[in-house]
């Protein structure tokens, strides 16, 4: 399906890409940690509200 050259291409643009990313987060780390200070509290409640959603629509079935 794919060809040798893209399959590489492919590889070397994901590692490449995840490495810039890398660099990109340890640089914000600082800016992260003051601003987004509360962000985990909100992740948790966004899946709980998912899960109550998806276990209501089992309940009722």
């Amino acid at each position: 399906m794919f060809s040798k050259g893209q399959i590489i291409f492919g590889v070397l643009f994901f590692i490449v890409f995840a490495i810039i990313i890398g660099f990109t987060y340890r640089k914000d780390l600082k800016l992260h940690k003051r601003f987004y200070k509360g962000s985990s509290w909100m992740l948790l409640a966004f899946i709980s509200f998912i899960l109550f959603i998806v276990a209501i629509k089992f309940l009722l079935k």
